[in-house]
């Protein structure tokens, strides 16, 4: 609500645009620098009675410029790009609905929800897990691509999964998986994925006349061994929902270094996840790190019940306030906004 206020008196002198060109740089000098200039201080990002001045592109412009990106979810390094000059130029009537919007989801679903919960922010790449009424546990996320999106839902967690094997959806069956063994069958092998009947007895797979298989009538299961490459990782978080979303771990460790991170099927893939293994299971009586060390040394698949079951909260939040009190706005990803 501060924000909204905040940005309302800004809106009585609305910000200039920036003329699309080059990419902006420091020690640069550019006519555009002097409209960067006067963008980030009507934006509240430099002081106006701030010594720097002109067409050069200076230090304390380029800290500036870092700010601004860090509250708007985009790569940090102070040069002005095309996605930089994007989000400058996105008019602040537009961010007060924004903030608005925003106000509206928290209202829903922000209500009782207690000292205890793990919050997904979709739009923002991250999940944290919140104990006791202290941040516990805080991790990038993936989320799932425009068109097979995470969707927002509350639920409760219950229980982890070590060591998951992995069962082929539906979706990614007829999109992803079917296409590929149909163009090589060597693929099953590769990712370790067994094809068994309906009564878990696995069948040979090169007796199967594959190009005639169609994934609305497949005959088969397809289920991937637990392991180090398995899709699922090492750990998985289960919430029973009729969406069949929950988090897990992921043996594509790379893509987390990404700014924008959608590239799930819609599930929830965390980083450092063993950490937030350990602080759910802190709760449990007579657990202790060494089990979970033994789990894992062991490979076979273990389900661990939580004693103290935990709220989760799959929101989509395109501004929010961050841990500092600085106003943070991110990409509508899905287009919900409107």
């Amino acid at each position: 609500a501060e924000s909204l206020a905040y940005f309302e008196t800004v809106s009585k002198r609305p910000w200039g645009r920036i003329r699309p060109g080059e990419t902006l740089k420091p020690g640069m000098t550019d006519s555009r620098v002097r409209e960067l200039r006067e963008r980030l201080i009507a934006g509240g990002y430099l002081d106006h009675d701030s010594k720097t001045e002109g067409e050069y592109f200076d230090d304390a412009l380029e800290m500036s410029v870092r700010r601004f990106q860090r509250d708007h979810g985009l790569d940090v390094d102070g040069v002005v790009g095309k996605q930089t000059i994007l989000e400058m130029n996105v008019p602040v009537e537009n961010r007060i609905n924004q903030l608005r919007v925003n106000l509206e989801r928290i209202r829903w679903l922000f209500r009782d929800i207690g000292q205890d919960f793990l919050l997904v922010n979709i739009a923002a790449f991250q999940a944290m897990y919140v104990a006791d009424g202290r941040l516990a546990w805080k991790a990038k996320a993936i989320v799932g691509k425009p068109y097979r999106q995470t969707p927002s839902f509350k639920a409760t967690m219950t229980h982890l999964i070590f060591n998951p094997t992995w069962t082929v959806p539906p979706t990614i069956l007829k999109n992803d998986v079917l296409p590929a063994v149909k163009k090589d069958q060597a693929y099953l092998g590769e990712k370790n994925i067994r094809v068994l009947d309906h009564s878990g007895n696995e069948i040979n797979q090169n007796i199967i006349d594959w190009s005639n298989i169609r994934a609305n009538n497949f005959p088969y299961v397809l289920r991937q061994d637990s392991g180090i490459d398995n899709a699922l990782g090492r750990v998985k978080f289960m919430f029973p929902n009729s969406h069949l979303v929950y988090l897990h771990d992921t043996p594509g460790k790379t893509l987390f270094e990404r700014t924008e991170r959608t590239f799930s099927s819609g599930c929830i893939r965390v980083d450092r996840p063993f950490e937030l293994a350990t602080t759910l299971l802190n709760h449990n009586l007579n657990w202790t790190p060494a089990n979970l060390n033994k789990i894992l040394e062991s490979g076979s698949t273990q389900r661990i019940d939580l004693d103290r079951p935990v709220p989760v909260l799959l929101v989509y939040l395109t501004a929010f306030v961050a841990d500092d009190g600085s106003t943070q706005f991110r990409r509508d990803i899905y287009k919900r906004d409107n």
